[in-house]
C-alpha cells in the first residue's frame, strides 16, 4: 500500500513539473514572434547587388575564317604543238622566272615545215611576177584596142589571184616559225614549278594533258567566303571601299597557320567576288600574303584572322552580367530610383571574361554583375560598386577582386 502511494505521488509530481514547464513556454513565446517579426522587417529591405558601368575599351574586333590556300597566280603548261619531248630542263620543285625554258620538244619536223612553208612562199612570189607582167603587157594591148576587154580583166583577175597566194605562203611561213618556237616551252609567270607529268621521249601535244604546273606563291593568296549577313554589316558601316580592288580597308588580316602559330606578315585584301553563291548564300573574299621565303604553298588550309579597327573604342561588360534566355541574351540594368530594367542585348565577340555589347547598351549605364539570382524586372535594388576585371592590349584579365559591401 504504501508502495502504491510513492508510486502516485512521483506522477503527480512529475505531470506538476510538465506543466510549469508549458507555462513557461507559453510566457517566452511572444517574445520570440517579436524578435522574428524583427528580423523580417530587416530582411524585408532591398536586396544588395554589386554593379558596374558600361565602358568604352580600345580593343580591336576580330574573327576568324577558314580559309585555303593558293597561288596569287597559276599556270598550267601545255604543249601547244605535237612532238616528242627531247628533254626536262628545270628541276621538278624549283623556283622558274619568266620565260625560262622549261621543255625542249623535238623541233626537226617543225624546222623542215617552216622549209617548205619558205619554199611554196618563194613559188608564190615567182608566179605573182609572171601574172603582174602579164598584167602590164595585156592592159597596154588593150589601150591599143589589140585585145579584147575580157581578155584585158582575165590577166588583172589572174594578177590579184597570185597576189593572194603571196600573203597566204607568207602566213604559212610565220605559222611554221610560231611552230618551231613552241618546241621550246617557256614558263609564262614567276613562281615554284611542281613535278613534271610527261618523261624523256613521251609524246606530247594540246591533246595530253599538262606537262607542269606552277604557281607564283609570293604574295600567296588565301580565299575565304563571308556571309551576305556580315557583308551587309560592313557595307553598312562605311566601309563602301570593300567593293574597290586594292583600295584601303579598315581591317588587318592575320593568318593563323595549321600548327596554331601566326604567320609573321600581314596581309592584304585583294578582291571579293562579283556574286554570292546561291548554294552556301557566301561571297568569296580573297587576301595576298607576303611569303619571302616560298614557306607557303597551295593546298594549305589556315585560318585567316579579320581584325577590324575600333575608332573610339567598343562597349564592354563583365560575362557574369549576362542571363541567357531562350538564345537571347539579357543584363539587368539600374536604373532612376535603382530600379531594375532587365534589357535584351546584342553581344559581339568574347574577349577575357567579358563580352562586346554591339547594341542595347550604352556607355556609363550600370548593369548588375552579381546579385542576378534576385534581380527581377521593376525590382528596388541596393547596389553596391563591383571592381571589373581589366583587359590587356592582349585580351587578357588581371585578377581583381569583387568590392564587399561594408558591414559584410
Amino acid at each position: 500500500m504504501r508502495d502504491f502511494r510513492e508510486t502516485r505521488l512521483g506522477t503527480i509530481q512529475s505531470r506538476l513539473v510538465i506543466g510549469v514547464g508549458l507555462a513557461l513556454m507559453a510566457l517566452t513565446l511572444p517574445g520570440c514572434d517579436k524578435k522574428d517579426k524583427g528580423a523580417g522587417e530587416v530582411a524585408a529591405g532591398p536586396p544588395e547587388v554589386l554593379v558596374t558601368q558600361v565602358k568604352r575599351a580600345d580593343i580591336p574586333v576580330s574573327k576568324d575564317y577558314v580559309a585555303s590556300l593558293d597561288g596569287s597566280a597559276n599556270a598550267t603548261i601545255v604543249s601547244r604543238v605535237q612532238g616528242y619531248l627531247d628533254k626536262q630542263v628545270f628541276t621538278n620543285g624549283s623556283v622558274v622566272k619568266t620565260s625560262e625554258t622549261l621543255f625542249l620538244i623535238d623541233k626537226r619536223p617543225y624546222e623542215a615545215a617552216l622549209a617548205q612553208a619558205k619554199a611554196n612562199l618563194a613559188l608564190a612570189e615567182a608566179k605573182q611576177v609572171e601574172t603582174q607582167l602579164n598584167e602590164n603587157r595585156q592592159v597596154q594591148l588593150f589601150s591599143t584596142k589589140a585585145i579584147s576587154e575580157a581578155e584585158r580583166d582575165q590577166a588583172v583577175q589572174a594578177n590579184a589571184a597570185a597576189k593572194a597566194n603571196v600573203l597566204a605562203a607568207a602566213a604559212a611561213v610565220e605559222q611554221a616559225g610560231i611552230n618551231l618556237q613552241f618546241c621550246t616551252v617557256v614558263s609564262p609567270i614567276d613562281g615554284i614549278a611542281g613535278i613534271a607529268n610527261p618523261g624523256t621521249g613521251d609524246l606530247v601535244g594540246p591533246s595530253t594533258g599538262a606537262m607542269v604546273s606552277i604557281s607564283k606563291v609570293d604574295p600567296i593568296r588565301a580565299s575565304i567566303q563571308i556571309s551576305e549577313s556580315e557583308y551587309l554589316n560592313s557595307i553598312a558601316k562605311g566601309n563602301t571601299d570593300l567593293t574597290k580592288p586594292g583600295a584601303e580597308v579598315p581591317f588587318e588580316f592575320e593568318l593563323i597557320l595549321a600548327n596554331g602559330s601566326v604567320f609573321p606578315h600581314k596581309g592584304r585584301l585583294d578582291v571579293i567576288n562579283r556574286q554570292f553563291d546561291v548554294r552556301t548564300g557566301t561571297i568569296e573574299v580573297r587576301t595576298l600574303f607576303p611569303n619571302p621565303g616560298n614557306d607557303l604553298r597551295p593546298g594549305f588550309f589556315a585560318k585567316v584572322r579579320i581584325v577590324r579597327k575600333t575608332p573610339g573604342g567598343v562597349l564592354m561588360i563583365p560575362q557574369r552580367a549576362v542571363i541567357e534566355v531562350q538564345g537571347n541574351y539579357q543584363v539587368p540594368v539600374v536604373g532612376a530610383g535603382n530600379k531594375l530594367e532587365v534589357r535584351t542585348i546584342q553581344l559581339g565577340k568574347r574577349v577575357g571574361s567579358n563580352w562586346i555589347v554591339t547594341d542595347g547598351l550604352k556607355e556609363g549605364e550600370t548593369v548588375v554583375v552579381e546579385g542576378l539570382q534576385v534581380a527581377r524586372d521593376e525590382m528596388v535594388v541596393n547596389p553596391k560598386p563591383f571592381e571589373e576585371k581589366a583587359v590587356t592590349a592582349d585580351g587578357a584579365d588581371k585578377a581583381t577582386t569583387a568590392t564587399k559591401s561594408k558591414g559584410k
